[in-house]
């Protein structure tokens, strides 16, 4: 991580800074957790779903539609709300929603109950997740880099455990994720409510069509086109895989956790490093044909339970960097506030993230169960056209070194 860190006190360490906290700050972190886990938590579960409720492949895809769209438009207006109502009041309408939609989904007699509670807990998410990591920093003892710190840790380990808890408690039921979800984030909701005493320094009130309105910006829009398309390629890996690899739910678990860990080790380490030391338009040229090769591959060893695990490990490590790159891009191509920033990029790429599933379900009934990877492997290589053709755009946006908390942002706003 780039940017300055805080300096331990004497006779004490760095660590027992972090470990140190007051209980408003586990309580939100813990929160945090189960918030990232929702990404892929429900991926062990889908054919289980499909076979329990009768519902077909691109029917069971939509629980990610339903969930990234409103993610998606609902960024558009966090900001906007967090900055009128407090920083409490969002966490704790947000995790309410978590709570009451992800109960409903383990009661949901039919896939499409689920798919829009699913609908309900991405509104609730996106509330929770834009305003985490300024509470954490708020309420935190010890320095804003221990924070920091712990709140990284809190978003790495959900994104990797969320499909590993997935696929234990959906080995038990289908149900089982939906009702872990529903209990852990009942805690935190009484957590928060119980320890966070105040709401810090509430942030100066954007308009609310401030996200819209960034998108005329050249280079943001150039970017939020292309991480569109990129985003396809995204969740054809991350929601179509469960139904060629033909694993059980915990199978599914084991392998979407290696997914995880990879995009958690390489969004965090390994793409600083690479825009440490070329232009993010060149990091992007590079990363995306691999992305759009291990598609291909995908489709090419369909039939083979290793070889696909492989490409979605890999697939994993490739995504880390490219959704750092893209964001740091994003907040990099304008003047306007991170909050602002990213909300019209989220917004527009989680569009990608919304088609893509059912798009890959259907493709695969019309044409042949590979043809899902070739398209997500096309969508991939026009967000590498995008790039390519916005050079000259995208030349003038020149990553700078954040400090910790901007790359915390970032961070977030990548893999929420």
């Amino acid at each position: 991580m780039s940017g300055p860190r805080a300096t331990a006190e004497p006779g004490r360490s760095s660590s027992a800074s972090i470990l140190h906290q007051p209980k408003a700050v586990w309580a939100v972190a813990a929160a945090s957790v189960v918030a990232f886990m929702g990404i892929g938590l429900v991926d062990p579960i889908l054919p289980a779903i499909a076979e329990s409720l009768n519902a077909t492949p691109t029917q069971t895809e939509l629980l990610f539609t339903s969930y990234l769209l409103v993610t998606g438009v609902a960024m558009f207006f966090t900001s906007w709300l967090s900055s009128r109502i407090g920083a409490k009041k969002t966490l704790m309408i947000g995790l309410a929603l978590i709570v009451l939609f992800a109960f409903a989904a383990g009661m949901a007699p039919s896939v499409e109950a689920i798919i829009g509670f699913r609908a309900g807990w991405g509104l609730g998410n996106a509330l929770f997740i834009s305003t985490a990591l300024a509470t954490i920093v708020g309420a935190a003892s010890g320095g804003r880099a221990e924070a920091i710190i712990l709140y990284e840790a809190a978003l790495g380990l959900g994104i990797a455990v969320g499909p590993l808890l997935g696929g234990l408690l959906g080995s038990w039921a289908w149900q089982g994720p939906f009702f872990g979800t529903a209990i852990l984030m009942a805690v935190g909701l009484i957590a928060i409510a119980v320890f966070l005493k105040t709401d810090g320094a509430r942030p100066t009130p954007t308009a609310l069509t401030a996200p819209l309105k960034a998108l005329r910006i050249p280079a943001l829009g150039v970017l939020a086109t292309a991480a569109l398309f990129y985003n396809i390629g995204f969740f054809v890996l991350l929601a179509y895989t469960p139904f060629p690899l033909g694993l059980d739910a915990m199978g599914l678990g084991f392998t979407f956790f290696g997914w995880g860990v990879g995009l958690a080790v390489t969004s965090v380490f390994v793409a600083p490093l690479l825009t440490a030391r070329m232009p993010a338009r060149r990091v992007l040229a590079l990363m995306l044909p691999l992305l759009a090769a291990d598609l291909i591959a995908a489709g090419l060893l369909i039939n083979s339970t290793v070889g696909l695990i492989i490409c979605v490990i890999f697939g994993g490590l490739v995504l880390g960097v490219l959704n750092t790159v893209f964001t740091e891009s994003v907040m990099s191509s304008t003047d306007l506030p991170h909050s602002v920033a990213s909300s019209a990029y989220s917004g527009v790429r989680f569009l990608g993230g919304a088609i893509a599933p059912p798009a890959a379900a259907l493709i695969a009934v019309w044409l042949a169960p590979q043809a899902a990877y070739y398209f997500g492997a096309g969508a991939v290589v026009v967000a590498l056209i995008v790039i390519l053709a916005g050079n000259r755009v995208l030349a003038r946006v020149q990553i700078e070194p954040e400090d910790d908390y901007e790359k915390a942002q970032m961070l977030t706003a990548a893999d929420a």
